[in-house]
């Protein structure tokens, strides 16, 4: 990683510090000057943010904007999947595998990207204006009840009241689907053509087969499969590890390459900041301080230091993040299963650092990229649970060690 130069450090340092005598107009001309400026690198295309809204489905949100921009880059065109489909049969599933572990495994809206491509591999997929899943009388998701009422209703079948289960209990679970999110789409028409799920998945021609979910993890051994160990992994399914600057290459090859990324990561961090459309690691040891600029830190109160690291007001210097520091990070839950989105691309910051292009699923509401945030390699490279891509967006020597 690039260290940031001292004094762009001290500038950020003395904003804690500066008289009231600060004319509004200094004010804003230093905020103007530090502010974040992002240079694109690679932009690749993507469809147009969408709005998970109140629903715990950020997973199939970034994982069919994922397919959406893997039709794009196919040359088939633009297409606006969707999501609730993917979401209703990974719940159909997921109560079932529940019930099957007496419940002991998560059950909720939560999922992963296997999920996705395990729905379009199994029953298909379908185009949004076939299956929008609003059914409430509401315009965007809200779920809070959905999930409670799916909550409660599996939770009564496992207590298991008849001392057997009854055969009737998996078709009123999908009655309960069926009145939230709409009845299922067996058939549907689409620009003056009948399909099914199984057909329109068809001529859309995507292999769930031809991609994989990489991750970096050193309590498991490298270039080898093993199941991750996340709450919201329901379907116990295995991740290829790798160890972390190799993980980051499959990342950087495929945006290079054309390839966009499905993105695991957690966005609970203090270095996230959704508003000012940044994500980085602040380094709070700030070792390479000299003369007065570390006297004047060492000065600061522990707040006055914090406001400082996580001012957001320019590029500040980020951790060196290293194998062990990440592994530690998960091992201590401060690196969670936390949130799906897709990286579209790069960018540099006024300072020459790497940042990647994230689109999100939070909607483009009066935000400062619409729909769109920045994560600095630091961030990345903490904070990512896994990646997937198609198997031809990683590089053959990592290809040939994984088996694939």
């Amino acid at each position: 990683m690039k260290k940031y130069p001292v004094s762009l450090l001290l500038s950020l340092l003395v904003l804690l510090i500066v008289t009231p005598s600060v004319t509004a107009q200094e004010n804003e001309e230093k905020v103007k000057k530090e502010a974040y400026e992002f240079t694109i690198i690679r932009d690749l295309p993507a469809t147009p943010v969408k709005n998970q809204y109140r629903s715990g489905t950020c997973w199939s949100f970034s994982s069919l904007s994922f397919f959406e921009s893997e039709l794009l880059r196919s040359g088939k065109g633009e297409y606006d999947l969707s999501e609730m489909f993917v979401v209703r049969n990974a719940y159909a599933e997921k109560a079932e595998k529940y019930v099957r572990f007496h419940g002991n495994i998560n059950f909720g809206g939560g999922g992963a990207f296997h999920d996705a491509t395990h729905v379009m591999k199994k029953y298909g997929i379908v185009p949004e204006e076939a299956y929008a899943g609003l059914e409430i009388g509401e315009d965007k998701h809200i779920h809070g009840e959905l999930d409670a009422v799916c909550d409660g209703f599996i939770e009564a079948v496992i207590k298991n009241k008849n001392r057997s289960l009854s055969p009737v209990w998996k078709k009123a679970f999908r009655g309960i689907l069926d009145a939230y999110l709409g009845d299922y789409p067996e058939t549907f028409t689409y620009h003056e053509k009948k399909y099914t799920p199984e057909t329109f998945a068809r001529e859309l021609g995507i292999n769930p087969d031809d991609y994989v979910e990489i991750g970096s993890y050193s309590h498991h051994p490298f270039y080898t499969r093993f199941i991750l160990e996340v709450p919201d992994n329901w379907m116990l399914d295995e991740i290829y590890n790798v160890p972390l600057d190799e993980m980051m290459d499959v990342i950087n090859f495929a945006i290079d390459n054309g390839y966009t990324v499905a993105w695991g990561s957690d966005v609970s961090e203090k270095g996230f900041s959704w508003k000012n459309g940044v994500a980085v690691v602040p380094d709070e040891e700030l070792t390479d301080l000299s003369g007065t600029e570390k006297e004047r830190w060492e000065k600061l109160t522990d707040d006055e230091r914090q406001k400082a690291l996580f001012s957001f007001e320019g590029p500040v210097k980020e951790k060196t993040i290293t194998q062990e520091f990440r592994q530690k990070e998960f091992d201590d839950y401060q690196t969670q299963d936390d949130h799906g989105m897709h990286i579209v691309g790069t960018a540099k910051d006024q300072e020459g650092n790497l940042y990647y292009k994230v689109k999100n699923s939070w909607g483009t509401e009066d935000h400062i990229y619409e729909g769109y945030f920045y994560a600095s390699e630091a961030f990345v490279r903490l904070k990512t649970i896994d990646v997937m891509v198609h198997k031809d967006a990683v590089p053959k020597s990592t290809r040939n060690k994984l088996g694939f």
